[in-house]
């Protein structure tokens, strides 16, 4: 491996070292030009220059500073008078970047015995890139930079580059037809991205669209960024930020990502010797990228490509909750992008809930409008040990909290009847968040003390279905069962007389667990009776429910009263007589 990565070095070190060469050799080899074979070549294979120290022609490069190092770029314009330009994209740090000219020197004498020795080659080299040259544009910070000039005079060009904050990546663009090229979009005369809208949970944004859809005819496609912290300068920061790929990874380093074997056998020098086994190269490779894939994990950040629209409604956000929004034109021929000039907004707030104090020991409704919130409030009034709260959601499962003093004590979805029995604290105060269902409006009954004695629900099964027995149908009876509990409680059965064509739609409608037996009609009321197991699996009753019309259809349902009057309803069943026997 050692012996590649040499190979490898030695490959880049004779590309620039050519290319200096034919800078001050003589003019009957031409220099590197923009001609369309070459060009097609450079596109075609990128990679070749992903690591070079030569920019080539109208094509973006990637690269990487480590800090505090700098590093140098060269790019050759042969002709006098010719456009150039260079854009500089810094990543996740400030870049400080110079532009020096150095003038191709004349033609020497051209007397000579033939190839110059090594040693005037070597000459020649360092008197080319000791050369000071002129400086040209110079600039530091993390904007998207670019240098213009519409007559550049031939030349070797060399880019300089450090980043004295923190390892970086970045990436450069040179070409000398800016005219043609024309990779990054262009924007409007207002770049500006516009709030247009703002809700508690979303927010509308708006932009104008980038001339170069119109006036080029090329495909662009618009993807918005947001995040909590702040506004991006480029997508390439973005990039950097998300971890999306390796080529976005922080740079490993010796001693703390890798061991120093590793960066030998990966061609890099070390102090130390090879004194360890091959696996310690694998685990360090594997923490690194477990801590790189966890980090990325962390990042608060979202990217949405939504095409060429130029408005687009952020939605899922949190209230009172300020966020930053990007909107970049991507040019999806060259995937090179620019960006509009970003805004940041805060979300309203949640509107102001009333919160309903809960008193002791008595049972309150609650009702809760679909996917709305609704707060209660639980302050016993002397020392305890221990609060109850008893729940009973009478239509669909809600979201509960509990928080004791702000503390989150209980966080979960229910439904049907629950107790909860919560740890006390002196003078604690309790405060309750119900969420109510997507599907519909929810109905609830509430109560909490720090005094239990015999809860005011009863206990039910968690299966409360009512089922009949086709076998056992006659034309004036049918026969039912259901699942009681270990606590002796007392069941009521109804019947009413319903269409044949009742719905199971209607009967949904009839499904509020809380409404009570007192409400239904006497004749309705077919028996009531007391029933318990202490064992679990026997606690089955059965009933025969008699003097039915021949095939007619009833609803049946079956109410379990607890101690303090408080009745759940089973879910009810319908039941059809056979029309004849």
């Amino acid at each position: 491996m050692q012996m590649i990565a040499s190979r490898i070095m030695l490959i880049m070190s004779w590309a620039v070292t050519s290319l200096l060469l034919l800078a001050t050799n003589s003019r009957t080899q031409k220099l590197p030009t923009r001609d369309e074979e070459l060009f097609q070549m450079q596109l075609q294979d990128k990679s070749l220059f992903h690591d070079s120290s030569i920019i080539p022609d109208g094509a973006e490069i990637s690269g990487f500073l480590f800090r505090d190092t700098p590093k140098r770029y060269y790019f050759v314009v042969e002709e006098d008078n010719t456009p150039l330009s260079i854009t500089m994209t810094p990543c996740d740090a400030p870049l400080e970047w110079k532009l020096t000219l150095q003038e191709l020197p004349e033609e020497s004498s051209g007397e000579g015995s033939g190839d110059p020795e090594p040693l005037d080659q070597q000459k020649k080299q360092e008197h080319v890139l000791n050369e000071l040259g002129t400086d040209l544009y110079s600039y530091k910070g993390n904007d998207v930079e670019s240098y213009l000039a519409p007559n550049s005079p031939s030349g070797l060009y060399r880019l300089e580059l450090i980043s004295t904050e923190k390892d970086t990546n970045f990436k450069v663009y040179a070409t000398t037809t800016p005219e043609s090229d024309q990779p990054y979009p262009e924007l409007p005369y207002d770049p500006r991205v516009d709030v247009t809208a703002l809700g508690r949970t979303t927010v509308t944004l708006a932009w104008k669209p980038s001339p170069t859809i119109s006036q080029l005819q090329q495909p662009i496609q618009y993807c918005v960024i947001i995040n909590k912290e702040h506004n991006f300068k480029s997508l390439c920061a973005v990039e950097a930020k998300l971890n999306a790929d390796d080529a976005f990874m922080t740079a490993p380093k010796p001693g703390l990502d890798f061991s120093p074997f590793d960066f030998a056998y990966f061609g890099f020098t070390s102090d130390s010797g090879p004194g360890r086994e091959r696996t310690t190269g694998v685990k360090s490779l594997t923490t690194w990228m477990s801590r790189q894939m966890a980090g990325a994990r962390r990042v608060d950040l979202q990217q949405i490509c939504i095409g060429n629209k130029n408005i687009f409604t952020v939605s899922d956000l949190k209230p009172d909750t300020q966020y930053y929004f990007d909107v970049f034109a991507v040019n999806t021929n060259s995937n090179m992008s620019t960006a509009y000039v970003g805004t940041f907004a805060k979300t309203k707030e949640e509107a102001k809930q009333k919160t309903i104090e809960l008193k002791d020991g008595k049972v309150t409704d609650i009702f809760i409008k679909r996917k709305g919130v609704k707060f209660l409030r639980f302050a016993p009034v002397s020392s305890h040990q221990k609060i109850m709260l008893y729940v009973h959601s009478c239509l669909d499962a809600v979201q509960i909290q509990v928080r004791r003093d702000g503390k989150l004590l209980l966080s979960q979805n229910m439904e049907g009847v629950r107790h909860f029995q919560l740890r006390g604290k002196p003078k604690a105060k309790y405060l309750i968040r119900l969420k109510g269902s997507k599907k519909g409006a929810s109905m609830l009954k509430v109560l909490a003390t720090n005094r239990p004695n015999k809860q005011p629900f009863p206990s039910v099964p968690e299966d409360t279905r009512i089922k009949a027995f086709d076998k056992l149908r006659t034309c004036s009876s049918v026969t039912v069962a259901w699942l009681g509990t270990q606590e002796r409680n007392k069941f009521c059965v109804y019947k009413k007389l319903v269409e044949n064509n009742y719905s199971e739609e209607q009967k949904k409608r009839e499904q509020n667990q809380c409404i009570g037996p007192d409400i239904r009609k006497k004749s309705e009321k077919v028996v009531c009776k007391y029933f318990h197991s202490h064992i679990l699996q026997k606690a089955v009753t059965t009933e025969t429910i008699r003097g039915l019309q021949p095939g007619k259809s009833y609803l049946l349902d079956v109410y379990v009263i607890g101690h303090g009057g408080h009745s759940v309803k089973y879910q009810s069943k319908l039941v059809k007589t056979r029309r004849s026997c």
